[in-house]
């Protein structure tokens, strides 16, 4: 009986110094009834991925849907915007003065305007995520930077609030919260797509007029949007490589 004992507790003590195999060590943390943790899924890989987004402007109905699907997603304060959508008015007899508005950045759509005198169209609008940033370039102190998968960010423990990256946004997608005094804008809703899920403002939509883009993704339909459609950016001449893409783009817009 004591050897017996003995042996039962030998082979008790020799298991806590065996390397065993991830499947061993489960069965046998099983048998002395511990409780096993789930084993953890595959992380989000960023090196796999480049991000952007493509709009189709002919689309576009001026819902305002993507802009209060932002504001609600990502707690934006109220008279501030990560996207806002523009109203363009382009006549015949002034097509370099069009005329622009956005009535509370588009969040509730806009009021009927009878002009016969001028095509109409809208324009949504949102950081570009620049693969040469000049606002990463712009910030002293690092806290805006570009993710591995291209998506520009804003580290908002380091922000300074000192609005350096504001001026530098040729697009003008940037704020000072003012409930944190540090800069906020459109982070392509990185907390969602990291997860496999798609853009809140995308996933609103009526229209499919906005489409999240994965440049690295050979399966992701925007290789055949870019493909089949003219496709320009906003302000190519700065040479930001923005990521926003925008199908037969008018020539008035700013």
């Amino acid at each position: 009986m004591e050897q017996d004992m003995n042996r039962r507790e030998l082979l008790k003590d020799t298991g806590k110094f065996v390397i065993l195999s991830g499947a061993a060590r489960v069965a046998f943390k099983t048998m002395q009834g511990e409780t096993v943790p789930e084993p953890e899924k595959d992380k989000y890989k960023a090196a796999e991925h480049w991000w952007g987004m493509t709009i189709d402007i002919d689309k576009c109905i001026g819902c305002g849907n993507c802009v209060k699907a932002c504001a609600a997603e990502n707690g934006v304060p109220d008279g501030y915007f990560r996207t806002w959508v523009e109203r363009y008015y382009v006549s015949d007899d002034h097509p370099e003065k069009p005329e622009v508005d956005s009535p509370n950045g588009g969040m509730n759509g806009f009021p009927v305007m009878d002009r016969p005198d001028a095509k109409s169209f809208f324009v949504p609008k949102l950081c570009n995520h620049c693969a040469d940033s000049p606002c990463v370039q712009a910030c002293p102190v690092g806290a805006t930077f570009e993710s591995p998968d291209g998506v520009v960010l804003v580290d908002q423990k380091y922000c300074v609030g000192c609005r350096y990256c504001i001026q530098a946004c040729p697009y003008g997608c940037r704020y000072l919260d003012p409930r944190k005094n540090v800069v906020d804008k459109c982070t392509l809703c990185y907390h969602r797509i990291t997860k496999g899920l798609t853009t809140a403002c995308v996933e609103v939509c009526p229209t499919a007029s906005r489409q999240l883009a994965d440049f690295k993704n050979p399966n992701d339909p925007v290789h055949k949007f870019m493909r089949e459609n003219h496709v320009e950016v906003l302000k190519p001449h700065l040479a930001t490589g923005a990521k926003t893409y925008y199908k037969d783009l008018d020539g008035s817009v700013r």
